[in-house]
């Protein structure tokens, strides 16, 4: 309709029912536009579907601890903490308590209670040099496991994320900002003062934000920064799993340690093999580094008492 008006084919009546139009079509298109960026549908899919699926396995553990008889108040608690830690990280939609879709720095998705209680003893018979699974070649293993996370895929998808998340804001406001100009330049389409630049503004801003709302909502831009936070914090609870297992000094109070070490190899997807690899892979690439900071820090001493001894 801009462009029809813009033609000057058509003039009266026709023009200013062309321009009303077109000026009120995009002020509405302004005003979808800022809701559908305010709501960000594909981020709010995506937390809703990572809630479902951890409110499904909480559910099934809940079951599970059920099934195998003689709950404690200790696996009550430890239960309603896990929803109320969920409910928190992944509040309903639409109702005032929607989590922040444009934050300042990028957070990792915590969906855990941050406040754990000790394990309780065990009880395990036999030997009284019983270890519970764990020897100091799987605790080192456990250790190079925690340092390639943080250090390789934590920073990476906190980095990735980043960059997701200013490509939202900066697609967010040029959408309606560039709707909000085009209906500013249809509203004085047909002005004599303003004529050209209100013809650009009214069909080539209009055609440039359609470009960037495509792009923003077609892409998924808001869905892609939150898996990345949901990935960033699912490292960070691997991460503290193996800590808190590796700082308890009773070897009764810890996870199985070959169990632990089959349930860490699962959830990130590799074979016992494979997360053996990894470790290894990873203190090789280490010592290097290690070696020549022992070596400058000899060689530096050594060069301390040349001088002295000549002093």
């Amino acid at each position: 309709m801009a462009g029809i008006a813009a033609t000057g084919v058509v003039g009266g009546a026709a023009l200013v029912s062309l321009k009303l139009s077109s000026t009120l079509l995009y002020l509405a298109a302004t005003g979808m536009s800022l809701i559908m960026n305010k709501i960000q549908p594909s981020q709010l899919t995506e937390e809703q579907r990572n809630a479902f699926r951890l409110f499904h396995q909480l559910c099934e553990e809940i079951h599970t601890t059920v099934c195998i008889g003689n709950p404690t108040m200790n696996d009550v608690k430890d239960a309603m903490e896990k929803v109320l830690a969920l409910d928190k990280a992944y509040p309903l939609p639409l109702l005032g308590v929607m989590l922040e879709k444009f934050p300042k720095t990028v957070e990792p998705a915590v969906w855990w209670s941050l406040h754990r209680e000790k394990r309780q003893a065990k009880g395990y018979g036999g030997r009284k040099n019983n270890r519970n699974g764990w020897d100091d070649k799987l605790e080192e293993e456990m250790r190079e496991i925690v340092r390639v996370l943080k250090r390789k895929h934590e920073e990476d998808y906190l980095r990735l994320g980043e960059k997701a998340l200013k490509l939202n804001k900066v697609l967010a406001i040029s959408g309606p900002l560039l709707t909000g100009l085009a209906a500013i330049g249809s509203a004085f389409i047909g002005s004599p003062s303003h004529g050209s630049w209100a013809v650009v503004l009214g069909v080539v801003a209009r055609a440039f934000a359609s470009v960037v709302n495509a792009f923003e909502h077609g892409g998924q831009v808001g869905m892609v920064f939150e898996m990345y936070r949901s990935n960033v914090g699912f490292f960070r609870l691997m991460e503290e799993s193996i800590e808190s297992n590796l700082e308890e000094e009773e070897m009764e109070r810890r996870e199985n340690g070959e169990m632990f070490e089959m349930k860490v190899a699962l959830q990130l997807g590799r074979s016992l093999s494979e997360l053996k690899d990894l470790a290894a892979s990873s203190s090789i690439k280490e010592r290097p580094y290690k070696s020549l900071q022992a070596n400058f820090s000899n060689s530096f001493k050594l060069n301390s008492i040349v001088k002295y001894a000549t002093l």
